[in-house]
């Protein structure tokens, strides 16, 4: 049987309107497994999108090959469309002066659905979305939650075989967004491929069978959580309030102190290597008047600052 995906040196450039050279993917390869759920994290522009569109043949490649499903999405886009779902958010491919109910009938019938069946499947997801008090309102009366519920409807009307996602859950209350985890269990469970590009690295953490992390259009790193924290060592985050710079100049000299800093309020956040680190840090600021101590073992997140250049706005 063929993989759910396969890239192989895949890239992707355009040019802006002055004429610049932008590279979107850089020799991108990547494979995956039908059944797995694997997780795209970067920055914004890191290429995620893009490479989402690529593969669900919205966009043709600058160079290199992806097959989905055992189908070139450049030479052989028909059955990527017929066995793909895409989610990209936003109030892209959805009609805000139509209601929900009209919406995905109109679009199982764009899929080829007959009409008994596009009735019954949209029904289906009216409820399984819990949109059925809201199905016959227009979309243009929803939140961004709500018509990520719609997206998330559309995409899964023709039963797909792999669904590419792209910040899914922007906009969700936490119950929406638990519903959604429930979902994407469900999918996986029934053998469903699922692409899914976040930010929300406890999502990641707790969804992913892999996780990618790409940045300007390269993919740096790819394994399973628990293979990415292991590589990156136990780097545990330690925070406190009310600790003086001398105590965050003892702590920053510690072995296996990566990251001291504090702020002019005496805030401090320290990033440690090494199970036994923490133990000690936690001592010096047992000897001052430290408060509100908090130790938060290896996530994803400190996997994330490891690989991804901070770009953040330094005032």
């Amino acid at each position: 049987m063929t993989s759910a995906l396969e890239v192989r040196h895949l890239s992707r450039r355009f040019r802006t309107r002055r004429g610049a050279e932008v590279v979107a993917l850089d020799d991108v390869n990547l494979t995956v497994e039908r059944g797995e759920v694997v997780g795209l994290l970067g920055p914004n522009g890191a290429g995620k999108t893009t490479l989402s569109r690529i593969l669900t043949t919205l966009l043709l490649p600058s160079s290199g090959t992806a097959h989905v499903l055992g189908h070139d999405v450049a030479t052989d886009p028909e059955p990527v469309r017929r066995q793909v779902g895409l989610v990209l958010g936003g109030e892209r491919g959805l009609y805000g002066r139509l209601t929900a109910r009209q919406n995905l009938r109109y679009w199982a019938a764009l899929q080829g659905l007959v009409a008994s069946d596009a009735k019954r499947r949209s029904e289906e997801l009216i409820e399984r979305m819990g949109l059925t008090r809201r199905a016959d309102d227009r979309l243009e009366t929803f939140s961004r939650g709500m018509l990520q519920r719609v997206h998330l409807a559309r995409a899964l009307l023709h039963r797909p075989e792999l669904i590419v996602l792209d910040e899914p859950t922007a906009g969700m209350d936490p119950n929406a967004g638990a519903g959604f985890r429930t979902l994407v269990r469900e999918l996986r469970a029934t053998g469903v491929t699922v692409l899914l590009a976040t930010h929300d690295m406890p999502e990641a953490q707790a969804l992913c069978s892999r996780v990618a992390l790409i940045d300007r259009g390269r993919l740096l790193r790819i394994g399973t959580p628990a293979a990415l924290l292991t590589e990156l060592g136990q780097c545990y985050v330690i925070t406190a309030a009310g600790v003086d710079e001398a105590t965050t100049a003892h702590i920053r000299a510690v072995p296996g102190v990566n990251r001291a800093e504090r702020d002019d309020e005496g805030s401090l956040r320290v990033e440690a290597t090494g199970a036994d680190v923490p133990t000690t840090v936690l001592g010096l600021l047992a000897k001052t008047h430290a408060s509100h101590v908090t130790v938060t073992p290896p996530s994803l997140n400190e996997v994330y600052r490891s690989v991804i250049e901070d770009r953040e706005l330094v005032v």
